[in-house]
């Protein structure tokens, strides 16, 4: 039955057409081929960054039936599940660890679609195809591995079914009230116990107190002014964490023209002089914090400008979810929930396969324990926390 089905690697966006491609990517903002062109096009996702495209594409004659994000890495960073260990173990013992094939949204540590197929067996075809590719360049030496980072659960399943290693994780998300959408974030606070409701409001009040006001820009509003500010602070908070910023200017500038409805820009500033910036992307039912900056410190600036500023703009256009970013025990005291979060992985070399599935099994039964721990700290009064 499957017979009519062929599997293509395109290693340019080029290759693939956009209508087809966004069909498949439905309203997720990562997935969208306008997404990947500005990553793609700006330089920052490259051969020569350590990113080589090996987009896998299933097609029924000539009708796109499925698509999936696929690198050839020679690093490890951008990804946020953390795999530096395995590679030195690999070193270790003379195996090269690089180049290795990894499913995933370049430095964006959002839940989403990998497997962009509407049905169980087309999924299983791309799974294949990306285990197979793994498989036959293994025996050329050439790769150690295949990863797919923060698959959607089911997925993760799937990929598990088919011969990987679940990984889990943990990230702090907000969540807008399931009954009833919250009214305004006095009504949210609402339903906090008084400890933390009383500090979210005192850390607001500072900000405020020192003169800062805000301002929300769609990507139709933000200029290229706007945007250099922007990516001036989203340098200095990589230049300040002794790091190099992974994009640049001309992906922001792309990104905000090719795809201005899914954008969001909170710009903090004093009088009409911008002191600090954070980039949101969104769509009608979920809003991802993804970059920040600031110009210099203000104490509680950084909660309200990436944090609370986005939860009123949740609640003020309905959408139902924030993530906030990777990380981040402290977003618990500030309204958000811990969630788990999935990757798969599938290793070549029998022993090292063996050695990390037993670890990672170790690993689960640890974060099992963390998020128990986590939902017992919940900053939710009990009989309306969950």
């Amino acid at each position: 039955m499957m017979s009519k089905f062929t599997i293509h690697i395109a290693d340019s966006l080029q290759d693939i057409p956009v209508a087809a491609w966004n069909t498949l990517a439905g309203d997720d903002p990562f997935l969208r081929h306008e997404f990947f062109s500005a990553l793609h096009e700006s330089g920052c996702v490259s051969r020569e960054t350590g990113w080589s495209p090996q987009f896998i594409t299933l097609w029924e004659r000539s009708i796109l039936r499925g698509g999936m994000p696929l690198y050839l890495k020679s690093h490890s960073y951008g990804e946020y599940v953390f795999d530096w260990a395995w590679a030195n173990a690999y070193q270790r013992y003379g195996h090269a660890y690089y180049p290795k094939l990894l499913s995933a949204i370049p430095f964006s540590p959002v839940t989403g679609r990998r497997l962009m197929a509407e049905t169980v067996a087309h999924r299983a075809l791309l799974i294949s195809a990306a285990m197979k590719i793994g498989q036959e360049s293994n025996r050329g030496a050439t790769v150690s591995s295949f990863h797919c980072l923060f698959p959607q659960e089911h997925e993760a399943r799937e990929m598990e079914a088919a011969g990987m290693t679940l990984r889990q994780g943990i990230q702090f998300h907000w969540k807008n009230r399931e009954e009833g959408k919250y009214e305004n974030f006095e009504d949210f606070l609402g339903g906090m116990s008084h400890g933390k409701r009383k500090k979210i409001r005192q850390e607001r009040r500072k900000v405020h107190a020192s003169g800062i006001r805000f301002q929300w820009l769609s990507g139709h509003d933000i200029s290229n002014a706007c945007w250099r500010f922007f990516v001036d602070c989203y340098n200095k908070t990589y230049d300040d964490h002794r790091s190099m910023p992974y994009l640049n200017l001309e992906f922001f500038v792309q990104l905000g023209k090719s795809m201005p409805e899914n954008i969001l820009l909170i710009l903090a500033l004093r009088g009409d002089e911008p002191i600090a910036a954070a980039l949101n992307l969104h769509n009608s039912h979920t809003l991802y914090g993804r970059y920040w900056g600031t110009k210099e410190f203000i104490p509680g600036l950084h909660f309200e400008t990436c944090y609370y500023q986005a939860i009123d703009y949740c609640i003020a256009h309905g959408i139902e979810l924030f993530e906030g970013g990777a990380q981040g025990e402290h977003k618990l005291a500030r309204g958000f929930l811990p969630v788990r979060t999935w990757s798969a992985h599938w290793l070549a070399h029998p022993e090292f396969a063996a050695a990390i599935g037993d670890y990672l099994g170790r690993e689960a039964q640890d974060i099992d324990h963390y998020l128990n721990e986590l939902n017992d700290s919940s900053p939710f009064r009990k009989e309306v926390g969950k």
